[in-house]
C-alpha cells in the first residue's frame, strides 16, 4: 500500500469518528434539552460509552465486510445477527426500556437477560472477530495483538475463571443491599450494565467458537460441561427469586414502580426471568456445540481422506 492511500484510509477513519462525536453530542443535548419530545427509540439518558460502542461497533462492522472478498463475508443470517445482537444492547440500554428497568425489577432482569444471554449471543453467533479487525482503525491492531491483550484474555476465557465470572456477576449486582446502592448511583448502574455485556460477549464468544481445539480454546466437550455448569446456578436463584415470599429489593418501591404491580409479583416474574429464558439459551448454546463438534468431525475425516490418496 502506497503512503497515499495509507493516508487516506487514516483521514477517512478520523473523518468517521468525528462524524460520530457529532452525532454523539447532538443527541446528548437533544436528551437533556428536550427530553419529554424524545421518541421511545432514542435515548432516554445519553452515555457515551454505550453510543461509541454501538455505532464504531457497526461502522466498523460494515467497513470490515467492504474490505473483504465475497467469497469470504459471513453469511447474511450472521451478519443480521451481529446488527440484532448489537441493536438489542442499544434497545436496553439507551431507549424508555432503560427507564423502565430502572423501575421495575422484572423489567430490569429483561434487560440484563439480552445484555448477558440473548443479545451477547447474537452478537458472537455473527462471528464478528475478523470482520470488525478488518474494519477498524490500523492504529488499534497493535492493541488487540499485544501480548498482554491476550494474556488477559487466557486469564479471563480460563474453562475454570469464565463459568464463575459469568455467574459470580450475576449473583454479585443481585445482592440486596448492594443492587439499592447500583441503582441509586447512576455511575454504578453504568458499571453494572457494562459489566454485563462485555462478560456476556466473552463467554458466549468461548463458548460457540466454531474452530476446533487447537486454534479454539476449548474442545466441544468441555464447552458443553461448562454450559451445564452455569446453568444449574441460575436455575437456583431463579427459583429462590420466584418462589419466596420477601421482597428483597424495596429499591424500586423507593424508585416508584410504574407499572400497578405488587412487589412480590414484581420479583418473582424477574425469577422467572433468570430461570426460564436463561434455561431455553443453555439449551440452544447446547444444540450449536453440538453441532459444532459434528461438523469439525466431518470436516476431519474429509481430510483423513484426502491425505490417504
Amino acid at each position: 500500500m502506497t503512503t497515499a492511500a495509507r493516508k487516506t484510509i487514516i483521514d477517512s477513519d478520523w473523518l468517521a469518528f468525528a462524524v460520530l462525536i457529532l452525532a454523539g453530542l447532538c443527541l446528548d443535548l437533544a436528551v437533556r434539552f428536550y427530553p419529554t419530545e424524545m421518541p421511545y427509540w432514542m435515548p432516554w439518558e445519553f452515555s457515551w460509552p454505550v453510543f461509541l460502542g454501538s455505532a464504531l461497533s457497526l461502522h466498523w462492522y460494515a467497513r470490515g465486510i467492504s474490505r473483504m472478498y465475497r467469497v469470504d463475508r459471513p453469511a447474511l443470517w450472521r451478519i443480521i445477527s451481529f446488527m440484532l445482537g448489537i441493536l438489542s444492547f442499544y434497545a436496553v440500554l439507551m431507549t424508555h426500556i432503560d427507564y423502565a428497568a430502572q423501575h421495575m425489577f422484572f423489567v430490569h432482569r429483561a434487560a440484563h437477560f439480552v445484555l448477558h444471554h440473548l443479545g451477547a449471543f447474537l452478537i458472537v453467533f455473527g462471528m464478528p472477530g475478523r470482520v470488525l479487525y478488518l474494519g477498524m482503525p490500523s492504529f488499534l491492531h497493535p492493541l488487540c495483538d499485544a501480548p498482554a491483550t491476550r494474556k488477559v484474555m487466557d486469564i479471563l476465557q480460563h474453562p475454570v475463571v469464565a463459568p464463575m465470572l459469568f455467574v459470580g456477576l450475576l449473583y454479585f449486582w443481585l445482592i440486596p443491599a448492594l443492587h439499592t446502592h447500583v441503582m441509586l448511583d447512576i455511575n454504578l448502574y453504568e458499571v453494572m450494565n457494562l459489566t454485563m455485556a462485555i462478560n456476556g460477549v466473552m463467554f458466549w464468544s468461548l463458548i460457540l467458537d466454531s474452530r476446533p481445539k487447537p486454534p479454539a480454546r476449548l474442545s466441544s466437550g468441555i464447552r458443553a460441561i461448562l454450559i451445564i455448569v452455569i446453568e444449574l446456578p441460575q436455575m437456583l436463584l431463579g427459583a429462590i427469586l420466584s418462589l419466596s415470599m420477601t421482597d428483597f429489593y424495596p429499591v424500586y418501591r423507593i424508585c416508584g414502580r410504574i407499572f400497578d404491580m405488587s412487589a412480590l409479583n414484581d420479583m418473582h416474574y424477574g425469577g422467572l426471568i433468570i430461570w426460564l429464558p436463561s434455561t431455553l439459551m443453555s439449551f440452544a448454546a447446547m444444540i450449536c456445540v453440538l453441532n459444532t463438534m459434528r461438523l469439525n468431525e466431518e470436516a476431519a475425516e474429509l481430510e483423513r481422506q484426502k491425505s490417504e490418496f
